[in-house]
């Protein structure tokens, strides 16, 4: 097999965490969905995904290319029937496309009649919705854990931590740990490269911090919880999922969520992840344009890219913000709110596509980055994309 290729089948089910990329690319435990595949079979990926992501998340084809349906998660039957694939076949189960192989050096979906397909008999997850992400963190972790450690010595523990189940902690070079409590007996804990967990933090795994990140000073963590690339987090947190590059630096609650990137929450922010009368939690559906039965009690915030909340902002159970919207001031906002919104409780207005640009160039100048047109692009096609929700 020459060329690796995630596939998007479930784009709009995923929104607004799929905005801006595809659903391989989301992650879900230590690594995304991607990089999981790509440890798995040892092979580069590509991505078959919205054509406005498209310049962003490239997907060359060759003579001989494996196609994989995004969303789902590797485990070791599975990655034995890819592996077995051979031109012309593909994986099924339930009629649901999970893996295909071709010659192609064209293709935007899977058109099963062209296959000869291959029942797929033993149990396998696909990342459908967005609370599948943090309800299967915990597995994922311990997963991703066990591919990344293998073999590998960590760092030593400075003796000023408290740990418990010190053969589930690993500490990659250059990160620092200090002060802290940490309980692994229930799941592993993985902390990055260059990654800082600050004096007096509680934390309870399964656990993953990628490189760069830090946990702020007194923070409380109870897992299944993953802070991506460069989130810097503080106060309490539970079972929870932060894509990369965002912020909850302050104290405040967050509960069975997921945060994407660029995101910003303020001071003393709070979520709701239980209804008052003990009820299944219901969130917005992009695709069915309604509320959808997620089958939990717990669930919490859904929060796309580049959004940001002001401080002392409060969340309902089951709350989705869409990409780019800014969100302050007391009360209860609604629980959906579209993409470019801006205001919150009292009432929402549009958050102009230039002003959020203006904010955005100025997040990635901090993190050294460059707003590049690509960014810009999509940014602006999610603005035009959106506009109908934005009804105020």
């Amino acid at each position: 097999m020459e060329k690796l290729l995630f596939l998007d089948t479930n784009h709009e089910n995923l929104l607004p965490l799929t905005y801006t990329r595809p659903i391989a690319d989301l992650r879900i435990g230590i690594l995304t969905i991607a990089e999981k595949w790509t440890y798995r079979l040892n092979m580069e990926a590509g991505f078959i995904t919205e054509p406005y992501l498209q310049a962003k998340f490239a997907g060359n084809f060759g003579s001989d290319n494996l196609i994989i349906n995004g969303g789902c998660l590797p485990n070791t039957e599975l990655v034995e029937a890819i592996k077995n694939l051979k031109i012309g076949e593909a994986i099924i189960k339930n009629d649901k496309f999970i893996a295909a192989r071709t010659n192609k050096t064209q293709l935007n979906a899977i058109d099963l009649s062209d296959f000869q397909q291959i029942t797929f008999s033993s149990e396998y997850k696909e990342v459908e919705y967005p609370w599948h992400i943090f309800s299967w963190n915990g597995d994922e972790i311990r997963a991703d854990f066990e591919i990344l450690t293998t073999g590998r010595k960590s760092q030593i523990p400075d003796p000023t931590n408290r740990i418990a189940g010190k053969e589930n902690v690993f500490i990659e070079e250059g990160a620092t740990v200090k002060f802290a409590t940490i309980n692994a007996d229930r799941g592993p804990v993985y902390i990055g490269k260059d990654a800082e967990i600050m004096e007096n933090c509680v934390i309870r795994g399964p656990f993953a911090m990628l490189p760069g990140s830090v946990l702020k000073m007194g923070a409380k963590v109870y897992g299944p919880t993953t802070l991506g690339p460069v989130c810097k987090v503080g106060g309490e947190i539970n079972n929870s999922v932060f894509q990369a590059n965002s912020n909850k630096a302050h104290d405040g609650f967050l509960g069975n969520s997921v945060i994407g990137e660029w995101c910003n929450l303020g001071a003393d922010t709070n979520n709701s992840n239980l209804k008052n009368n003990y009820a299944e939690v219901r969130i917005w559906n992009y695709n069915t344009e309604s509320f959808k039965k997620t089958g939990l009690q717990f669930c919490g915030l859904i929060m796309g890219d580049h959004s940001k909340c002001g401080i002392n902002t409060m969340f309902n159970t089951g709350t989705v913000v869409g990409v780019s919207a800014n969100i302050f001031g007391s009360g209860f906002p609604r629980n959906f709110i579209p993409s470019y919104s801006w205001g919150g409780a009292q009432g929402f207005t549009e958050y102009k596509l230039n002003k959020s640009l203006e904010v955005a160039k100025l997040v990635f100048e901090r993190r050294n980055k460059d707003l590049d047109q690509i960014e810009i692009d999509i940014l602006t096609h999610i603005y035009e994309q959106t506009a109908k929700y934005r009804k105020f």
